[in-house]
């Protein structure tokens, strides 16, 4: 199964060279930056419209909670009992394709569900409430969450994550997965416990920030009275007020994912060997030299990512605006967004639309003892479902439609951080080059996978 998780099955039948696609890519987002500068002359989606719909029960909240931490259960149980086959242990496919992939997509479409499934989050919750009756509501109050933290615990988090799928082999197998989510859980349950369950989970849980950042771009929103209402898509990341470590979560979420297209690709078969044989000359073994040539690639990704981002922040003019570039930068950073999820969307499409079928059989079959709770334990993946052709034509959109969103945000926010059109479209040449740029990388790594 890990052979299909992160690139295209088979070969695609393109019409045109794949160069022709990243030239058509680049056009598109030429002409939409042009369409902006001509007919997009006041911010529009700074305060977007609502529409409501209806406040979700108290009881579903309840119940989606008790559903999370069942799930997150059951796979602890399955990583720790069953067999050490990674295909065939239900823990690795449920935590790196329904988790870290189907709640994504989820979000989305259907707004920030992972506030609603989080197993340490329902936890939290009930605990508190236990504790607030039996101490008769006489219970301490929480620490302060320190501002100066923000969202680095979180981008510390979601890094970790990274090296565990991308660069420690031990970290897809199930019952160091399994030991991994539980120290997860115990961290989340010290810091709600220390700051409060709210105030944690929206600033320093990893995957808490993560997924309701992708929830931004949703249609539908849970607004603060419970209310669910539709807004326009992408429109709810001009929301975001970035705080510190922001900005490094969702460059951290970017490179990571390039990595995990650029090592596959010819680029780091060709340098990753030459590093693992230079850190195995000074003893250390050779899967340990691969784990941290892997590592290193990692962080090199991250950081080119944040240079490519620094170079877009530095071409903005600062001087008639009197901001700190750090300041202006954090005005500017949900236009991240769009990006990070649009290489996510592109990268993990194809993982979703095969692995996520054999959850079914691993749900069947969760220890791999031959089980067959619900009668599917011999399902199989369909791979007809789409075709190769068909999942480079999604990648492709994706990349492309999410950074035509980042420019539509980044103008809209320019129109209100320099006060006029023209002064607003001066503001984004730079922001377009970069734009290019992460559009031509993530149709580069595709075409690479393509290819391989």
């Amino acid at each position: 199964m890990w052979v299909i998780a992160h690139g295209i099955v088979g070969r695609a039948d393109l019409p045109i060279p794949e160069a022709l696609f990243g030239a058509a890519a680049a056009a598109v987002l030429v002409v939409s930056f042009l369409a902006l500068a001509a007919g997009w002359s006041r911010p529009r989606l700074e305060d977007p419209p609502e529409r409501p719909l209806f406040r979700l029960p108290m009881v579903a909240d309840v119940l989606l909670g008790a559903a999370g931490v069942a799930v997150f259960a059951a796979t602890v149980y399955a990583g720790l009992e069953g067999t050490t086959s990674q295909q065939d242990n239900l823990a690795p496919t449920m935590v790196y394709v329904g988790f870290w992939v189907g709640i994504p997509f989820a979000s989305l479409l259907l707004g920030d569900v992972f506030r609603l499934l989080s197993p340490w989050r329902a936890i939290g919750r009930a605990v508190g409430g236990v504790a607030g009756r039996l101490g008769g509501g006489t219970a301490p109050e929480p620490l302060p969450y320190p501002d100066r933290l923000g969202h680095w615990p979180a981008a510390a988090g979601l890094l970790a994550f990274a090296i565990c799928e991308l660069c420690w082999a031990a970290g897809r197998e199930p019952r160091t997965l399994a030991v991994l989510m539980l120290v997860y859980l115990a961290i989340q349950l010290v810091g709600m416990s220390l700051y409060g369950v709210e105030a944690w989970t929206r600033r320093a849980d990893a995957f808490g920030v993560w997924f309701s950042l992708v929830a931004m771009l949703s249609p539908l929103a849970r607004r603060a009275d419970g209310r669910l209402a539709l807004r326009p898509p992408v429109a709810g990341a001009t929301a975001l007020v970035a705080v510190p470590g922001t900005i490094a979560l969702l460059v951290t979420s970017i490179g990571s994912t390039a990595f995990d297209g650029a090592k596959q690709g010819p680029l780091f078969a060709g340098v990753v060997p030459e590093v693992q044989r230079a850190l195995a000359d000074t003893g250390l073994s050779l899967g340990r030299a691969l784990e941290l040539a892997f590592a290193a690639g990692l962080l090199v990704s991250i950081a080119l990512v944040a240079a490519v981002w620094w170079l877009g922040m530095e071409g903005m003019p600062r001087a008639p605006l009197r901001l700190r570039r750090a300041e202006l930068a954090r005005r500017f950073a949900h236009t991240l967004v769009p990006i990070a999820v649009a290489y996510v969307v592109a990268h993990y499409f194809s993982l979703l639309a095969y692995g996520g079928q054999d959850l079914w059989r691993l749900a069947n079959d969760p220890l791999g003892d031959g089980s067959d709770l619900f009668g599917g334990a011999g399902a199989r993946i369909d791979y007809s479902v789409v075709s190769a052709t068909g999942i480079w034509y999604v990648q492709v959109g994706a990349l492309v439609a999410g950074h035509v969103a980042a420019l539509v945000l980044a103008h809209d926010r320019a129109l209100t951080v320099y006060g006029s059109a023209r002064a607003a479209s001066r503001s984004q040449f730079v922001m377009l080059a970069m734009m290019v740029a992460f559009t031509s990388l993530g149709l580069w790594l595709l075409s690479a996978a393509l290819n391989g």
